[in-house]
This record gives structure tokens, sequence and C-alpha cells, in this order.
């Protein structure tokens, strides 16, 4: 047996990063065994670190210097991304290799279903991956009237601050919307509501830029003219007005293109809402959709439920491929949305016979999956909150057949995540307690640069 050489003791002070966590933090060990979470360092290096912050078991710090550097280390494309003062934290991991970043999050689905449920899937999916830069079609900007600056800020925040980030660029969001920061800056610079408009929220559509403006007060006539003049200046932006919460939101002018998007794959366009929950990273999206499809394979005699259906963004595509479909969401009115759009489609193409209804999701029973009805297959997309009542549900009619009478479970689960915890904890249930197998899951790369992990994983009936 070979005898396994101990590793060379590092300098006095220096750290050794051994792993990545899923807030982009290099983590390291002391000697003792305490953990040190590393700001800004990479699996790999040996660095210095500033410590910060010490518990009985952790600390954390930041990083110093590097003395030797990870080979996955790339300069960061945007001048405002980075440890300093003042830094954007829009991005985390933009000194990280893209294809790194995709592999780590990866390790932390795997991680999560094995650490939290001892769950392993059968097979590991190719990562959905699209483009790293210019991804971004949804963002809430922050507005500050910076008095000691002389100056106005429109961006994210500045790392762990409270405070806004003196950016004039942004790679993340489509080169047009960077182009509009500085011109933004100086709109509400020369506005009476200088003080009173805290937020500007964006959402683009396949035509049109939505920028959402958040007023604590009333907006002057002139206000109003300035915003008007900048969407003619700026073509393709559409000024929508929000004096309270999300529901007071209002189309400053009528007329003018529609704010969508299209699933060109199904024949499919999809009205929304600026404040409407759409997927942020469209080109993603788009092959999420058909890979989600491709995998519940639903055929033309079945019958199928999509809860957490939303605007319909999996239900519609579904109505092109299965016999039947149930939409399932919670309000009322996010069903009546849905209905719109299916019917908006159905003008387009035959679609399969579609209804929608609302439930109390977080509150699911056996019996009201069983009221609901046999569907063949599930595909399920929950919030970050995950789909625990729907699965408990699922087990408790299947540890317990006398509650389901005729009912069967689906034969196929396609669960789409944008939390691995929850997926992990829901999964648990499907496996241990439903009659489950885990066929596959892997990792989608919805937000790059980001610690965000969004998953989907197919569950099997056995």
């Amino acid at each position: 047996m070979t005898e396994q050489k101990e590793r060379p003791a590092l300098p006095e002070g220096w750290l050794e990063i051994e792993s990545l966590d899923i807030e982009a933090q290099g983590v390291a060990r002391r000697p003792d065994g305490k953990v040190v979470f590393v700001d800004g360092a990479l699996p790999g290096e040996l660095v210095t670190v500033n410590v910060h912050r010490r518990k009985n078991n952790w600390e954390q710090a930041s990083l110093v210097e590097v003395h030797r550097e990870s080979a996955q280390r790339v300069r960061p494309r945007c001048p405002h991304f980075g440890l300093h003062e003042g830094a954007c934290g829009g991005c985390k991991m933009q000194h990280l290799h893209l294809g790194a970043q995709v592999a780590i999050k990866q390790r932390v689905l795997e991680d999560n279903l094995w650490h939290l449920s001892k769950v392993k899937a059968d097979t590991i999916l190719p990562a959905i991956e699209g483009p790293g830069w210019g991804y971004r079609w949804r963002a809430r900007f922050s507005v500050r009237h910076v008095r000691k600056k002389g100056a106005v800020l429109v961006g994210f925040h500045e790392r762990k601050s409270r405070y806004v980030a003196d950016i004039k660029e942004c790679h993340v969001v489509p080169a047009h919307v960077s182009d509009l920061l500085l011109p933004l800056r100086a709109l509400i610079a020369s506005m009476d509501a200088i003080e009173t408009c805290p937020q500007i929220e964006l959402a683009c559509g396949d035509r049109v830029t939505a920028l959402v403006l958040r007023h604590l007060e009333p907006l002057s006539a002139g206000d109003l003219a300035k915003l008007r003049a900048f969407a003619v200046e700026h073509p393709g932006v559409q000024w929508w007005l929000q004096p309270k919460g999300p529901d007071t939101v209002k189309l400053l002018d009528e007329g003018g293109d529609a704010l969508d998007y299209a699933l060109p794959e199904f024949g499919i366009t999809m009205p929304f809402r600026p404040t409407d929950f759409t997927q942020v990273n469209p080109h993603i999206n788009r092959v999420l959709v058909d890979r989600a499809l491709r995998l519940l394979a639903p055929q033309r005699q079945e019958r199928v439920i999509d809860w957490f259906c939303g605007l319909g963004n999996f239900t519609l595509p579904l109505a092109t491929r299965a016999g039947e479909v149930l939409g399932i969401e919670g309000s009322e009115a996010l069903v009546a949305r849905s209905r719109e759009n299916y019917a908006l489609n159905a003008q387009e193409q035959p679609l399969a016979p579609t209804t929608f209804a609302a439930r109390n999701l977080f509150e699911m029973t056996p019996q009201q999956l069983v009221e609901d009805g046999h569907a063949d297959r599930w595909l399920v997309d929950p919030p970050r909150e995950g789909a625990f009542a729907l699965a408990k549900a699922l087990a408790d009619l299947h540890q317990d057949p006398s509650l389901r009478g005729a009912w069967k479970p689906p034969k196929r689960i396609v669960y789409v995540s944008c939390n691995p915890a929850t997926l992990a904890r829901d999964a648990g249930l499907l496996v241990h307690q439903a009659g489950y197998a885990c066929s596959a899951a892997g990792v989608v790369n919805m937000f790059p640069h980001t610690a965000h992990v969004e998953s989907i994983a197919v569950f099997d009936l056995q």
C-alpha cells in the first residue's frame, strides 16, 4: 500500500480554499477545524484573509491576497464588480469561469438532494445553459438622490449595503437597457419628483421595454411630459406608473406594441404585465419549457395537471401536446389571466381542452387531490417555498390507499425548482413516502454570475 504523503504546512496565516458555498463564498478550514467563509475566494486557491466576524465554529472573512490563483478565475467584465467599497452587489460570481459556475451549481443540487433527503438521481441531466451576458430581462433598480454626490443613482445595491451602487453600465441586462442607465439618472434628476421615486422596475418583452416607475407622490404635469419625451427619444420604452402596491400599476399611455414574449417552438405568445411573475431569462425559459415537456412526454390521450401554473408558461405548451390539461394556481385573479392567455392562443391554433382552477396550494389535502381527478402526468413549478403540501398529500394517499378510492397517482412528475433545499425536501417525501424514484435531475443556469440555483427533476412511479 502506497503511503499518502502529508501536505506541506502552509505559511502562517494562509488558507487553502476547499469549496464554494451557496452564497459563492470560498470555504476553508483552519488546522483546528474551524470553517472560514471567504468572500471572493475560489476553490484551490491559497489566500490570506481579513476576518471581520468570529463565532465558535466559523469565521467570516474577506479576501486580502491570492498567493495561488485558481485556473477558473477570470477577469470580470463589469468594472463595478468586486470586493471594493461601493462595488455593485448585483452579481457574486463574475470572477469565476461560466462553466465552473454551472458545475458548482450542479454539485449544490446533488448535495442538497443527498444530504437533506438521501435522494440520488439515477441520471444527471445535461445542464441547461445560455448566454452569460445580456440575459436579464427583468430587474428592479433602486433610485436615490444622493446630495453629497450631487447626483441621482439608478442601479443595484452595493455589496452587503443598503446604499445604491454608483453604476454607469450593467452587462447582465440587455445592452439597450445598460445604455439607459445614465439617461435615466439624468431624467430623474430633472424631475420635480427627484426625492419621491425610489425604484424603477424593468420588464422586457420581445418588442417592448417596460419601465415601472414607483412614485410616492402624484407626478406633476411637467414630470409626465418628461417621461413621455424620454419614451419618444428611446423607441421601444413604455412607461408604467406605480403609485402604491403592484395592483396599482397602470400604463402611462395606451397604444403601441403589447408587452409579451413568445415560445416559438409551440406557437405560443404570452402577454404579461410588467409586475407579473415571468422568468428573468427568456433564452433559458424557452429551452426549459421544451426540456420539461420532453421529459414529461405527455401523450395525446392523456390528462396533465400543471401545478402553480402562473400565466400558463407551461400550461399552454402542454395544451399543444396532451389530450387534456388542468392548470392550477393560488388566486382567482391569476387564473382569470391564464384563461385569457389560453383563449388568445386558441384563436391561432387548436389546443387541447384546458381548464384553470384556483387552490391554496400550500394547504393541499389528499381529499382535494382526489377531487381534482386523476392525471397521467404532473408538471410542478412552485415558488421558493416549494410544494411540500402537494407532495405530502400525495404521500398520504400512497400510505393509505383507502383515501384514494379509484383515483390513481400520476405515473410521472416533472418538478421545476428555484430552490434546491425545498426541492430536496419534497423529493424526500416523493421517494421515501409516495412510491416514486428520482429518475433524473439537473441544473438550469437561469441566473449566470449569481449563486441562484434553478433545477429540474423527474420522478417516476414505481
